[in-house]
């Protein structure tokens, strides 16, 4: 850890700390009482500073990692939109990882923690640095809810990021920039909070991280995994689950999303008692939960909340149909019934660029 900034090991995907590895997972002990089979399931787990990443089941993962492999390639920017807790870092680091830069550094920089003295020096643009600040290497940045910086930080950033004429003008950027958010951009922008112009400048490709709500089949993956890992950390044996807990997680909103989850799980290794964090989950008023996700609880108008599920749903839709065309653009629009010229103008739309085959 480096002040508000964390850096991983250029030897992400060799030996040592940084080692990643694929289990093949035929069967998951201890659900419902019975192995909870998956089909020959590829769960991939990277140990970086002692978290791990899942590649989930659920429909919504499958076509999210399937778009996550296309862009890693490539130099573009990618934006992570997701709410609080649904592994918006830990994605960044899988698109690090999976990239032709993983030999490189990764760094974090936490956008809320800063102003514009030490952000500009985050990112070497302190004459003193001579515009060779770590944060400048060839590796990747991740910008931590981007949204948090504030128009003296924003204009730094939007002056070292290279504009495509002066590629080596001292204090550019060259790392590969990830960045994250848990607030509607759009709705930044119009409200005037944050630079339209740097908005473009990030979203190369935006995806949008589901919330574990919306991926529950990815529950018992993500509760193995988790039972696993504290078990070990705390030297305590491995619990198995009853069927009321599991049935209390597959049931719950889960407001916190993955991070909550953790917690429960964690509790449960810690306390080797599973009562507590079931009977938590379960005096949680479902009132409660259900109206921290309604549209008036994040300043949304009902017109604006409808128009903003028509967008995803029009985008899940398109994503999928273009995982499953294996990017093929003209097939992508057949399947969808929609021209060709049609699908190039709503993949504009949703931020996406060129990223597959025609």
């Amino acid at each position: 850890m480096v002040g508000n900034r964390w850096q991983l090991p250029c030897n992400s995907t060799r030996g040592g700390r940084g080692l990643a590895f694929w289990a093949d997972v035929e069967t998951i002990e201890g659900w419902t009482g019975r192995n909870f089979m998956t089909t020959n399931a590829m769960v991939g787990i990277g140990l970086e500073d002692r978290l791990g990443f899942v590649a989930g089941m659920s429909a919504a993962m499958r076509t999210l990692e399937g778009v996550l492999k296309e862009i890693a390639a490539t130099n573009i920017p990618v934006l992570l939109i997701g709410e609080s807790g649904t592994g918006k870092e830990m994605f960044a680091r899988r698109l690090h990882v999976l990239s032709q830069r993983s030999g490189e550094p990764l760094s974090r920089i936490a956008c809320a923690a800063m102003n514009s003295a030490t952000f500009a020096a985050e990112l070497g643009l302190n004459p003193k640095n001579n515009g060779d600040g770590a944060a400048g290497g060839a590796g990747s940045i991740f910008f931590d809810e981007i949204s948090e910086l504030d128009a003296a930080c924003q204009r730094s950033l939007l002056y070292a990021l290279p504009d495509g004429i002066e590629e080596s003008r001292r204090g550019s950027l060259i790392a590969r920039l990830i960045s994250a958010t848990n607030r509607n951009l759009d709705e930044e922008v119009h409200a005037g909070r944050f630079r339209n112009e740097l908005y473009y400048r990030i979203n190369g490709v935006c995806l949008r991280l589901p919330p574990l709500r919306e991926r529950k089949d990815d529950i018992p993956l993500l509760v193995e995994f988790m039972l696993t890992k504290h078990a070990a950390q705390f030297g305590r044996p491995r619990p198995a689950l009853t069927p009321r807990t599991l049935r209390v997680f597959l049931e719950h909103s889960w407001p916190g999303n993955i991070r909550e989850l953790e917690n429960s799980v964690k509790k449960i290794v810690a306390l080797g008692d599973e009562r507590l964090a079931v009977e938590e989950l379960e005096t949680t008023p479902r009132e409660a939960m259900i109206a921290a996700h309604a549209p008036e609880a994040r300043g949304y108008s009902l017109k604006a909340a409808a128009r903003a599920a028509s967008r995803e749903a029009e985008r899940e839709m398109i994503l999928k149909a273009l995982a499953h065309t294996r990017w093929n653009r003209k097939r992508a629009a057949q399947e969808l019934q929609i021209s060709y010229k049609s699908l190039l103008y709503k993949l504009k739309q949703i931020g996406v660029r060129d990223t597959g085959a025609n």
